[in-house]
């Protein structure tokens, strides 16, 4: 089979005008973080090379907007976090919200404990490795998930480490619905209140971010 591999562009993209506009002030940090993901993504396995043309745009500033949904002082937990997505984008934006990165794999957790958190200093920034299950804390205002799994098993894992009131973040596609009609019968165990499908970055981003956001009782 020809899979014409040879033929594929792996060019990092580059910095598009979005950026400046998402990142403002802390734009030299987001191109920190993205030079970081150049140069030791593939090779520590965190993003593959079929990522790197999409890599401001689908990655970094998808991430970025979501920091309109937290604010000032909150703790933030960002579950199964791999190389930063979307707790680094977040923090560099919101130096003033606390984050907990949650990864289990250690290459990646070693990553972002020992080269981006101190390389961006980023002082609002903490990471754990372990799974969520295993986090010692179980008082976060919101906990985030991109690409984790189906949003009910995603719901078990991530409303327990939520205070009372809290929110789950969780980034999702076109089947946000879907998921969330599978969810429902889970409100009553997990106590949840309610789900909530939010498009952030529509003002600035041709791709918005689609999220899903349950509060909790």
């Amino acid at each position: 089979m020809n899979t014409r591999e040879e033929n594929i562009d792996y060019t990092p993209e580059a910095e598009p005008d979005e950026a400046q506009k998402v990142y403002g002030e802390h734009i030299e940090k987001a191109r920190k973080y993205f030079d970081l993901l150049v140069r030791d993504g593939d090779l520590l396995g965190l993003i593959g090379p079929r990522e790197l043309p999409k890599l401001w745009s689908r990655h970094i500033l998808n991430s970025a907007v979501v920091a309109d949904l937290v604010e000032d002082g909150q703790l933030v937990a960002d579950v199964g976090s791999g190389a930063g997505f979307p707790g680094i984008p977040m923090a560099i934006l919101r130096p003033n919200v606390r984050f907990v990165l949650i990864e289990p794999m250690e290459r990646r957790a070693n990553w972002l404990a020992e080269v981006v958190v101190p390389e961006l200093d980023l002082k609002n920034v903490k990471v754990l490795r372990g799974r969520a299950e295993e986090a010692p804390l179980r008082n976060y205002d919101v906990v985030t998930a991109r690409a984790v799994s189906a949003l009910p098993k995603l719901l078990s894992m991530l409303a327990p480490l939520t205070v009372q009131g809290g929110q789950v973040l969780a980034m999702k596609g076109s089947k946000a619905q879907d998921e969330i009609d599978e969810s429902k019968s889970l409100m009553k165990k997990l106590k949840l209140e309610s789900f909530e499908i939010v498009t952030v970055g529509q003002n600035i981003l041709s791709d918005p971010t689609t999220v899903v956001r349950v509060r909790l009782l």
